[in-house]
């Protein structure tokens, strides 16, 4: 073989060596390309848009009519509210269902109702003034509330009817005295009260003051109370239950905000606040 014909020999051999070398790159190229768009990846870059977006929070103001025995756990519900959405604010007015429906009808600036019972609801959405359908968010039930340490030694609903022991209750106007009063009759026990008071507070704080010895109020209004009371359990069978539901009145001026807080209140964080406060779950 002549030294021309080696030489190109020896050239057609490197040549073919490069191509072959370019052809690995492109192929590594091509892998390295498609690990880089596997669908664990695209979700990562998903991911990171979807991070970029601004999830919208509720703003302004909104006044809620709430039964005074949502008191301690509503504060807290409203914090809870408040501090997820740094733009809203809460303002509580907490008393009697009924005086609350009263004052709505009257025109009052409520942009959440939150009743105690069923028939104050009611009352509300007949009156035409509720925004759409009533929210169930839980269940309370009645309890005997006496001064701390139960002085008086009470055991039963008929202990109530002893003539020298003072009782308060709530009139039947509020929830807490139209249950108090099926109880009683359930039982066959008849109570003469010192005094009816308009929201179940109101007995709360007569028997903590020692103004009386013993009231009927709901099992949570005597754990909201404390080392200043002590409950006397009601049988399943003499007991009532209770349903809360909230709803927007007609005349709410923010009904997005108050809208997301009855959703608040029924979501799994809601429910835990409740059950904290001794409420039942709906």
């Amino acid at each position: 073989m002549g030294k021309t014909h080696r030489v190109l020999v020896a050239s057609l051999a490197v040549l073919g060596s490069v191509a072959s070398s370019c052809g690995s790159d492109a192929k590594d190229t091509a892998a390295t390309t498609a690990a880089t768009s596997t669908p664990a990846a695209t979700a990562t870059a998903a991911s990171n848009t979807a991070s970029a977006t601004t999830v919208p929070t509720m703003t302004g103001t909104i006044t809620v009519f709430a039964a005074s025995s949502l008191t301690e756990a509503f504060t807290e519900m409203g914090a809870a509210f408040e501090k997820a959405n740094p733009g809203a604010k809460v303002i509580f007015s907490f008393g009697g269902s009924g005086d609350l429906v009263t004052q709505i009808g009257q025109g009052a600036p409520a942009d959440v109702f939150a009743s105690a019972d069923d028939s104050n609801m009611t009352k509300l959405v007949e009156a035409g003034n509720a925004s759409g359908t009533p929210t169930v968010v839980a269940k309370n039930s009645l309890e005997i509330i006496t001064e701390a340490g139960n002085p008086k030694g009470i055991a039963t609903l008929a202990d109530l009817a002893t003539p020298d022991l003072v009782v308060v209750l709530c009139a039947t106007t509020a929830p807490c005295g139209k249950l108090a009063a099926l109880v009683l009759k359930t039982a066959g026990v008849t109570v003469v009260p010192k005094s009816l008071e308009d929201k179940v507070k109101g007995v709360v704080t007569k028997v903590t003051m020692g103004e009386a010895d013993a009231g009927i109020v709901f099992a949570t209004d005597v754990q909201a109370a404390g080392s200043k009371a002590t409950g006397v359990a009601i049988p399943a069978e003499q007991n009532a239950v209770t349903n809360y539901s909230l709803v927007v009145t007609k005349q709410a001026t923010n009904t997005t905000t108050a809208s997301a807080f009855i959703a608040s209140v029924a979501s799994p964080a809601g429910q835990a606040i409740l059950a904290k406060y001794g409420f039942l779950a709906p």
